[in-house]
C-alpha cells in the first residue's frame, strides 16, 4: 500500500484491485475509513506480455510498485467516485416531468 496526498491536502492510501490481463483498478482510499462513499478509482492500462495472454492476471503489487508518484498523481485526476452522490442528477432518475 502506498499514500497520495492531493493538492488539497489529504493523503490518500492507494491500492491495486481487480487485476486482469491488461489492467487493473488503482482504489484510491480516503483517510475517513468511516465509509467508502468517498473513495476514488481509476483503471490502469498495462501493455506488457500478460496482456497478450487472456488467462493471464497482472500481480497488483508489482503494478503498485511500477507506479510512479507523476503516474499516481495522473491516476488520481482520472479518478472517479465509487459511490455517487445522494442525489447527482438533482431529480430522482425515475422521475419522467
Amino acid at each position: 500500500m502506498r499514500t497520495f496526498q492531493s493538492t488539497d491536502g489529504v493523503r490518500w492510501r492507494v491500492d491495486v484491485k481487480l487485476p486482469g490481463a491488461s489492467n487493473a483498478m488503482v482504489v484510491f482510499r480516503h483517510p475517513n475509513g468511516r465509509t467508502s462513499r468517498l473513495d476514488r478509482y481509476a483503471w490502469k492500462n498495462v501493455d506488457g506480455p500478460e496482456a497478450r495472454n487472456v488467462t493471464a492476471r497482472l500481480d497488483p503489487k508489482e503494478v503498485l510498485g511500477r507506479l510512479s508518484d507523476d503516474d499516481i498523481a495522473l491516476l488520481f485526476r482520472r479518478s472517479m467516485r465509487i459511490a455517487a452522490a445522494d442525489n447527482p442528477l438533482g431529480v430522482p432518475v425515475t422521475h419522467t416531468g
